[in-house]
């Protein structure tokens, strides 16, 4: 009877550590996602080229860039809402400070948060009805001039089938 008592023990902990290994790896897995090319056109008239991947599922938008540890300058994510809508983001389980730009149907930023802090549960607010977020490494809107009224054309603002 020891032994079978000491076999489940055994079991259970050996089950435990599995568990405390495997979740936290598999939360972690990268799903995967489309990449297209994202120009933002400033009022300046200078345009910026990004590479970004595309999240337009509700399983892709509420993964989004969580768990990354890195992104290059030039990457970032489009969330398509596929309506106009208020949206609410934040920032648990997210690594990378972000900087969000929330555009109009358009494409046509109307808000920008900058400098989203690494796994926060703070509601990050579009402030009026949006259908595309784009999250861009934290510093870049300040280092290269965004600002609302700036707009982002890529192959998913431009769609006809949204």
């Amino acid at each position: 009877m020891h032994g079978l008592v000491l076999f489940h023990a055994i079991r259970s902990a050996v089950l435990a550590l599995f568990f405390m290994v495997a979740l936290p790896a598999l939360a972690e897995e990268q799903m995967r996602f489309d990449k297209e090319p994202l120009l933002i056109q400033t009022a300046a008239g200078k345009v910026l080229h990004f590479t970004v991947e595309v999240a337009s599922s509700d399983d892709q938008r509420a993964r989004g860039l969580m768990f990354r540890k890195t992104m290059a300058d030039d990457a970032g994510m489009i969330f398509d809402f596929g309506e106009s809508r208020r949206v609410a983001m934040w920032m648990e389980n997210t690594i990378l400070p972000l900087d969000m730009l929330f555009a109009d149907d358009t494409g046509t930023i109307s808000h920008i948060k900058e400098n989203a802090k690494p796994y926060s549960r703070d509601i990050i607010d579009s402030m009026g009805d949006v259908k595309y977020v784009v999250e861009l490494n934290a510093g870049i809107v300040a280092k290269l001039g965004i600002k609302p009224g700036d707009r982002i054309v890529s192959a998913t603002t431009t769609s006809k089938a949204k």
